[in-house]
């Protein structure tokens, strides 16, 4: 990789830092769902910093959830689109800002405990390992004004947080329909300056499906050591396996007639995966003006699937292996200047991946050819400037500025081919925000910024025919809102935002070379309202209701009939709401919705393939409380049994994987 020069952004920390002051005041723009406790960390590499539409979900949501797996509690954010593949351990994503989860264009940074976790073509897997009863929070951060992380950070970034310190020990039972047990132990110790927490989980279940068994094993462990009250260093270390069979995906007919079917040519899927994440960190603040916080991690992924789309289509056997290493680190520091309150910041991460993608074609599991074998490296790296300016105690100004770089190298084995890396040369990103708070209750905000998309798999490389270097795909968008707290207890937030991408390029799905396509610009735009309140003792409410539109204005000279037309699998609508009563001193009472318009299969628009995807879900659960140790919770899913289903089009029918009907888990909490 070509060196990345320092000098600006160590310019811009320093200008920051020529006397002492009290950090600028928060300017909050976030929207929470459920009880957010407040801890002491580091003020380097926070989300606080950034002035855009930050959804916040505590822990007490989280931890009594019961979902098959993590992304469905995501899902329950504000404006967040689910895609539920509903295919063994290929169960689905979430999305942003008007791109959809098919894997074509991964657009969100995932994070576990501030640790990078997308796989190599930005999808989620890491997300299986973490269950409800650890997670501390969730944080999602929209847009393209965040400086802190770059690769797959295209649209925004979700952080999930788990329990760190305190002493404790929480375990949870389910068993529920569709032949669903889950057991979820954590416990945390903390003695002295040494804090250590731990999680195991197991879930196993039989499916909605037919041939959809799936039995997931988690383990954790973090330990965390106070050397001083201004130093603290730590370690973590996840193991996860999962085990499942695949349904399959069914014909619009087979689908309507028995959605718990599965088709006889799917008897021999299925997938195992293995996934490890490590990592180390340190977080100190030197004098009360000056904070440090650095990790290094590794992750690695392990997948063997077996899969067959159609009857028409041979099985497939796709074997992948990627290992990452990383490093991150912020320096953080505020002071005055010229009598105005100022904070810096200089930040960046670097991350080497080594990758290795097989694919065959099999009869029920026996190879009869391969078709891939490639090995390929990828280096991205970036660094970040960021500063506060508070000219008055009601403005806040904060510019940013983040460049990244990108090398790695191809291997053919099957051809005895190589490649280089695409030449994106140095990748610009400036970002500015601004919030201004009128009067105590009320702060605007607005923000502008660019973020990139490099090529997918082996779309990220100079692959012959291709002679000329692609350039990457630069997103610039822009966002003002208004966040209002009325009272104690109550918000709204109200966001307009717009994102354009040019020369746009998609993932080619089930491609044997795993190539990418031009979409060519793209223009992505929507509305955002969220609000909750509780407007009497014991008493919360929340809703949230998003538009957004997604068209390919200049597409790509090979398919000029696509422009105007909209993005395929992005509904205009997505909506969320719920409502907790704990009025009583033993009883919770929730009820939660969400839902979603219709959708184009493909970017032609076709109304011979039709529009699928509306849903509208509502679930609901009880729980009472034995003794203050012992909680009994009974949740039902998808109370109106509603039929709503995944579809796509596989270039001659439409195909189609049917969620879940009606379901009931009982539960029992125990906490000592």
């Amino acid at each position: 990789m070509k060196t990345i020069r320092f000098a600006p952004v160590a310019a811009l920390l320093a200008m920051s830092t020529p006397a002492l002051a009290n950090e600028p005041a928060p300017a909050d723009t976030s929207f929470r769902v459920g009880e957010i406790v407040v801890t002491a960390r580091s003020m380097a590499g926070s989300a606080r910093d950034v002035l855009t539409s930050v959804d916040i979900m505590g822990a007490d949501v989280a931890q009594r959830a019961s979902v098959n797996y993590a992304w469905e509690l995501i899902g329950r954010m504000p404006g967040v689109l689910v895609t539920n593949f509903n295919q063994g351990t290929t169960s689905g994503k979430v999305s942003l800002r008007g791109f959809n989860g098919e894997s074509e264009v991964n657009a969100v940074k995932l994070l576990i405990d501030g640790v990078p976790a997308n796989s190599n073509d930005g999808n989620m897997p890491f997300l299986d390992m973490v269950f409800p009863l650890e997670i501390a929070g969730i944080e999602v951060v929209r847009g393209t004004s965040d400086p802190r992380y770059g690769l797959n950070a295209i649209g925004g970034s979700v952080n999930i947080a788990t329990r760190t310190g305190g002493t404790y020990v929480d375990a949870r039972a389910s068993a529920g329909s569709f032949g669903t047990y889950e057991g979820q132990l954590t416990a945390g110790l903390e003695r002295g300056a040494l804090s250590q927490n731990y999680s195991i989980a197991y879930r196993q279940a039989d499916g909605y499906r037919r041939h959809g068994a799936v039995d997931r094993t988690s383990l954790a462990g973090k330990w965390t050591l106070t050397v001083s009250p201004a130093l603290r260093v730590g370690a973590s270390a996840r193991y996860y396996k999962g085990n499942a069979q695949e349904p399959g995906y069914l014909t619009f007919a087979d689908s309507r007639a028995d959605p718990r079917m599965t088709n006889a040519y799917n008897a021999s899927d299925g997938d195992v995966r293995e996934m490890q994440q490590y990592a180390l960190h340190v977080d100190g603040e030197i004098g009360a003006h000056l904070g440090l916080t650095a990790r290094v991690y590794a992750n690695r992924l392990e997948d063997d699937r077996f899969v067959k789309f159609s009857a028409g289509a041979s099985q497939q056997r796709r074997v992948t292996h990627e290992t990452q290493y990383g490093v991150m680190a912020a320096l953080h520091a505020h002071g005055t200047l010229a009598g105005m309150a100022v904070m810096g910041e200089l930040g960046g991460d670097m991350q080497w991946q080594d990758n290795r993608s097989l694919r065959y074609l099999t009869a029920n599991r026996t190879v009869t050819s391969q078709t891939r074998d490639q090995a390929f490296t990828l280096n991205v790296g970036g660094v970040y400037a960021q500063a506060v300016l508070q000219p008055a105690a009601w403005l806040k100004i904060t510019p940013a500025w983040r460049i990244d770089r990108v090398g790695g190298h191809f291997r053919n084995r099957l051809s005895g081919t190589a490649a280089p890396i695409n030449d994106y040369g140095t990748i610009s990103q400036p970002k500015l925000s601004v919030a201004v708070t009128p009067i105590g209750r009320v702060t605007l905000y607005g923000n502008w910024g660019r973020t990139f998309q490099i090529g997918l798999g082996s779309g990220a490389y100079l692959i012959p025919p291709r002679t000329t270097d692609l350039a990457p795909s630069i997103n610039t968008g822009w966002e003002v809102g208004i966040k209002f707290v009325p009272m104690a207890g109550s918000e709204l937030r109200v966001a307009l935002w717009r994102q354009t991408a040019t020369c746009e390029i998609k993932r080619k799905l089930n491609d044997p070379l795993g190539d990418s396509e031009n979409v060519g610009s793209t223009r992505r735009r929507g509305v955002d309202v969220q609000a909750s309140a509780r407007p009497i003792t014991g008493l919360s409410v929340w809703g949230a209701l998003s538009w957004q539109d997604a068209v390919v204005i200049r597409p790509d000279p090979a398919t000029p009939q696509f422009a105007g037309n909209q993005i395929d699998h992005v509904p205009h609508w997505l909506w969320s709401a719920g409502i907790d009563a704990t009025m009583l001193p033993r009883l919770r009472l929730s009820a939660w919705a969400n839902g979603q318009s219709s959708y184009w299969l493909t970017a032609a628009n076709s109304a011979a393939q039709g529009k699928f995807g509306r849903s509208a879900v509502f679930n609901a659960e009880a729980a009472f409380v034995i003794t203050p140790r012992v909680e009994l919770a009974l949740t039902g899913r998808n109370l109106t049994d509603q039929y709503y289903e995944y579809a796509w089009w596989d270039g001659a029918q439409t195909l189609h994987s049917p969620a879940e009907g009606r379901g009931v888990t009982g539960s029992v909490r125990l906490r000592f």
